[in-house]
Parts: C-alpha cells; sequence; structure tokens
C-alpha cells in the first residue's frame, strides 16, 4: 500500500523500516499519519515475515508532535470532536504499544509532545546526541494527556513532574537520564547502535517474544495471586508451542533454530 506520510520497508532478514515521513513540517501528526501508522501497525502485526521493527522520522527531526494545522482545527470543535480526535491518537499509540514484534525507536532528531509519547511506545530506543526533547502542553494551557499512560510508565511519576510541569526542553542526556532513551550516540554511529541491537533481537523466537511483551504487561498491574497462575499458564503453553519444542531440541543436540539462521521465514 502507498503511503503519504509514511514509508514502510522491510529487509530480507525480516526488519522493517517504519519512517514518519513529512520532513517539510518535521514530521508532525496529522490526522492522515495518525490514520497510516494504524494501518501500517496493524499490517506488521499480522505479517509473520516481519520479526523487527525500526521506527524513526525522515529528515532532521523524528516528530515535532501535533501539526499546527490539526490543532487549529480542533479548535473550532465541539467537546464530543475533541474527544473523538484524541482518541484516534490514543488508539494508535495503544495499537503501536501492543504491537506482537519488538520495536527499536531510532530517534534521529528532536521529539515534542506527541513525539515523546511515539517514543515511549518503543520497547528500546537510541537516539542522537543532538536531539533535543520536551513535553510543551503546559505551555500552551493544555495537559500531555493522551500519551501520559506511555510517557508516566516509561519515565515513572517522579521524571514526569521534572519536565511535565514546566514544558521546558532538555537534552538528549538528560531524556537518558530521565529513561526515555534507552542509548545516546553521536549521529553518526546511530544506525550502527540501531543494527547491533537488531541483530540481538533476531536470535529471539518472534512467537516467544510477542508472549513476553504480553507478560510484561500482565505482571506490570496484577497483584501475586493472579501472576502467580499468569506466568505457569504462560511458561506451560511455551513448552507446548513448535518455538518451544524446536528451540529445547535444537539446543540440546547442539543445532541452530530457524530463527537464528539470518532470515525470516
Amino acid at each position: 500500500m502507498a503511503y503519504e506520510t509514511i514509508t514502510l520497508t522491510t529487509d530480507d532478514r525480516g526488519v522493517c523500516r517504519l519512517a514518519l515521513a513529512r520532513p517539510d513540517v518535521h514530521n508532525a501528526m496529522n490526522k492522515t499519519l495518525i490514520n497510516e501508522l494504524r494501518d501500517a501497525v496493524k499490517a506488521i502485526a499480522k505479517d509473520e515475515k516481519i520479526r523487527v521493527v525500526v521506527l524513526t522520522g525522515e529528515g532532521k527531526s523524528f516528530c515535532a508532535g501535533g501539526d499546527l494545522r490539526w490543532m487549529e482545527a480542533n479548535v473550532g470543535m465541539t467537546r464530543e470532536g475533541r474527544i473523538a480526535e484524541a482518541g484516534e491518537l490514543a488508539d494508535m499509540l495503544y495499537e503501536m504499544d501492543t504491537l506482537p514484534k519488538p520495536m527499536i525507536g531510532r530517534i534521529n532528531g528532536p521529539a515534542y509532545g506527541g513525539g515523546t509519547g511515539i517514543m515511549s511506545v518503543c520497547d528500546l530506543t537510541i537516539g542522537a546526541n543532538t536531539a533535543r526533547f520536551g513535553l510543551t502542553e503546559v505551555r500552551l494551557g493544555l495537559v500531555p494527556a493522551t500519551i501520559s499512560p506511555y510517557v508516566v510508565r516509561r519515565m515513572g511519576p517522579g521524571n514526569a513532574r521534572k519536565v511535565f510541569f514546566s514544558g521546558r526542553l532538555f537534552s538528549a542526556e538528560e531524556a537518558k537520564e530521565l529513561d526515555l532513551l534507552s542509548q545516546v550516540v553521536a549521529p553518526e554511529a546511530l544506525d550502527a547502535a540501531v543494527e547491533k541491537e537488531v541483530v540481538e533481537f533476531l536470535q529471539a523466537a518472534p512467537g516467544a517474544i510477542a508472549a513476553t511483551k504480553r507478560l510484561v504487561d500482565f505482571v506490570a498491574v496484577h497483584g501475586q495471586e493472579a501472576n502467580r497462575d499468569y506466568t505457569l499458564n504462560a511458561l506451560a503453553d511455551a513448552w507446548e508451542t513448535d518455538e518451544g519444542q524446536q528451540g529445547i531440541g535444537a539446543f540440546l543436540n547442539k543445532q541452530t533454530p530457524w530463527w537464528r539462521k539470518g532470515k525470516s521465514t
């Protein structure tokens, strides 16, 4: 499918590059971009050949947040209309967050507002040391509402308060201290750093990764009794999968399971 605001390419290893492609407006989000990201993420989730996703931005920025024209359109809407528009963004973030594939954020440049929300649904984020970040909503008299579940989960409430309440901009180094970034590198080292992580993800069974993502989400919000039941069943289920049987068999017989042979099925 041809997209207007994003690009999507996949190599023969099953590594998908998903890029925000509105560089003339610093990859700012509008209704079209949100809808196209939702469509692409659903397609990626169903594509068994795709094993790892690298999310990035075209041009100098990762994502500048909301597009000004999109924000202007919200001014004239009813309360119900604004809730519906925000709901599209909320659904997009949820679908990205629950994508059953590992997603690496290749943060090539600045990310503000909603851009930090998109970063926060990535499983791992690697940023250029020249990038700047900010959750500037309060400076506009607004709140970082739709993105907050993911940004607060990533940063923790204490760190979120440091940057939510002032709306100030901060560096890549501080973003790492706040746990928004996993790693900071020079711009020329960004691709190599991302590739290193891609290679590591390709060593893992894709079905096991998907199950482990669900596991992390469950145990993070449930108590001991529910977690005990869930984890025991999750482990029993894993032993019974084709991946589990092949992986253990390959380990015991000093063989290589299919997912570590360098290409997707």
